[in-house]
């Protein structure tokens, strides 16, 4: 069945499979105790065990299976043989029977761009905020996030030692996005997400303009788009270059799938083809509804500050 069915949706589903190997190797990793952290550029900017083995897994199994498509993980590493252990080979059979939108019937491997963020949410992962932490595979064509796929290790660890851990959402442009429960918040309230380890005066003076009746303070960009499509929170703001591509372009497909809006603060869309520049220095605002709301009310002082 699966060599009928397009290459996106092929992508697609060998990224589901993969994510669901790396969300089992950020739990083994910590369950060892050893989390082999290094700091890249401040203690605000770590990476452990658990964000080198998984990017190895992801980028590896991927580039196996379509050798054509072009990979950009965060984490730089240097080339060297990967561990059959930590390769996925297999694909998600619920994606394989869907059909894939039409327009993207006939993406050719070689046009489309993944973008791997391992361990999104390292800093909380060190400090055993656990259900802040998700794996980011995103897949842009024609510099447009259209598809994505979100794991959550620590889904469900609260629930208790029998409870099954961890949940991989997933979504494709025009065709919807599946593995949780879409929920709006309630009318006219306004309660935003935002950064817990990297705010700042700029930050703080965006959420202060929008008025907002609540403000939740968490990490991962993966994190914060799964509250907007879970009805925890109305909009993502963060008024500063700190996220990169890897952050935005899995959650953005998905959010964009159920009829939400990303941007930067300006209320540009992001650009993912692979010559790009990594950094999101316009910010980000994303919305599940009423992203307007949101954009009217962003300083002038602010996006001055923030040149895209």
């Amino acid at each position: 069945m699966a060599s009928n069915t397009s290459v996106l949706m092929r992508l697609v589903a060998s990224a589901c499979s993969v994510a669901n190997k790396a969300g089992t190797i950020v739990r083994k990793v910590m369950a060892g105790g050893d989390l082999g952290i290094v700091e890249k550029c401040g203690a605000n900017d770590l990476q452990t065990k658990a964000d080198r083995l998984v990017q190895m897994s992801i980028c590896s199994s991927l580039a196996r299976k379509f050798p054509k498509v072009a990979i950009i993980g965060e984490e730089d590493l240097p080339s060297e043989e990967v561990n059959e252990e930590l390769l996925e080979d297999g694909q998600c059979e619920e994606i394989l029977k869907k059909a894939c939108p039409p327009q993207y019937n006939a993406i050719k491997e070689e046009e489309l761009v993944v973008w791997v963020d391992p361990l999104d949410g390292t800093k909380e992962y060190t400090e055993g905020l656990l259900d802040h932490v998700t794996v980011l595979i995103g897949i842009a064509y024609e510099g447009k996030a259209i598809a994505g796929v979100i794991n959550q290790p620590y889904y469900n660890y609260e629930a208790g030692a029998d409870a099954a851990l961890g949940r991989t959402i997933w979504g494709v442009l025009g065709l919807g996005a599946f593995g949780f429960q879409l929920k709006e918040v309630p009318a006219g309230k306004h309660i935003i997400t935002t950064t817990r380890s990297h705010s700042s005066k700029l930050v703080n003076d965006c959420i202060s303009a929008m008025n907002p009746d609540t403000v939740v303070r968490v990490g991962g960009a993966g994190n914060k788009i799964i509250q907007l499509v879970e009805g925890k929170a109305s909009a993502y703001v963060f008024a500063s270059p700190g996220c990169k591509k890897w952050d935005t372009c899995a959650p953005e497909a998905i959010l964009h799938a159920v009829g939400g809006k990303l941007t930067d603060i300006h209320g540009n869309f992001f650009n993912y083809n692979k010559e790009v520049k990594h950094m999101n220095s316009g910010g980000v605002l994303a919305t599940l509804r009423n992203h307007d709301y949101y954009a009217t009310r962003v300083p002038e002082a602010v996006k001055q500050a923030l040149v895209p």
